[in-house]
């Protein structure tokens, strides 16, 4: 996974590459990122990125030739994008998305918004697919940026540690994940579940499928109609229900 992020404020995004799964990525070379300052890219002497919306109203615009310039750019080296433009009016970001970026062989390029928001013709000249992190307006699209290379580089094969976590995290199967717990067995008079300590693989394994597909029915029952059950599932289900 290759990608460049377009911002005006590119320590926000630097700091967080430069740490923890997201830094080992990088030194691993399976994922790249470069971030681009978009004033680099404006013509006049200030820098400006922003303007003054036509037909009036509060706040700024930002402005569509920094960012086609920067765009241009990039083009020159990598002629083939997919270009991302994080806004609340996106559709809606999901783990399934984040798979398939995290196999994208195209050069991602996202484009961090701020002020009111960028002049339309970026997005219409640009190509730009919007894409969105939840109903909510944060102060610029750096923060929904990271979240979206996140979720994505944790799922390349080889980035974490442990193949096993990605593979049985909340969403990857449509459920959300079982209870968690480690040493010690036993904290403010809060014990650890019998079945953990057991050694009984399987009895381990179904009590982790029972919670995940309990976990979904009260928290999250539209993942239900999601997920593909099997006649095991169905009938944990059916128990789940029957204690009401």
């Amino acid at each position: 996974m290759k990608c460049d992020i377009l911002t005006i404020f590119p320590v926000m995004i630097s700091s967080v590459l430069n740490e923890s799964i997201l830094k080992r990525a990088q030194e691993k070379g399976l994922f790249k990122a470069r971030v681009l300052n978009i004033r680099d890219y404006a013509a006049d002497k200030h820098r400006m990125v922003d303007d003054y919306p036509y037909g009036g109203g509060a706040g700024m615009v930002m402005k569509p030739e920094p960012i086609f310039a920067a765009l241009d750019e990039i083009k020159k080296e990598y002629p083939d994008l997919r270009i991302i433009l994080v806004s609340p009016q996106g559709r809606t970001f999901n783990h399934n998305i984040a798979l398939d970026l995290s196999r994208e062989k195209k050069r991602l390029v996202f484009i961090c918004g701020h002020y009111e928001g960028i002049d339309e013709r970026v997005k219409a000249g640009a190509g730009a697919e919007e894409m969105s992190i939840g109903d909510y307006i944060l102060t610029g699209g750096e923060l929904a940026a990271l979240v979206i290379i996140d979720a994505s580089v944790r799922l390349i094969p080889g980035v974490l540690g442990d193949e096993e976590s990605a593979r049985y995290e909340s969403f990857c199967n449509s459920l959300l994940d079982y209870p968690h717990y480690t040493r010690p067995p036993e904290f403010m008079g809060m014990g650890v579940p019998d079945v953990l300590l057991s050694g009984n693989h399987e009895e381990i394994r179904r009590w982790r499928r029972m919670q995940a597909i309990t976990n979904s029915y009260y928290k999250r029952p539209d993942l239900l109609k999601e997920v593909k059950l099997t006649d095991e599932d169905k009938k944990i289900l059916d128990e789940i229900r029957k204690k009401g």
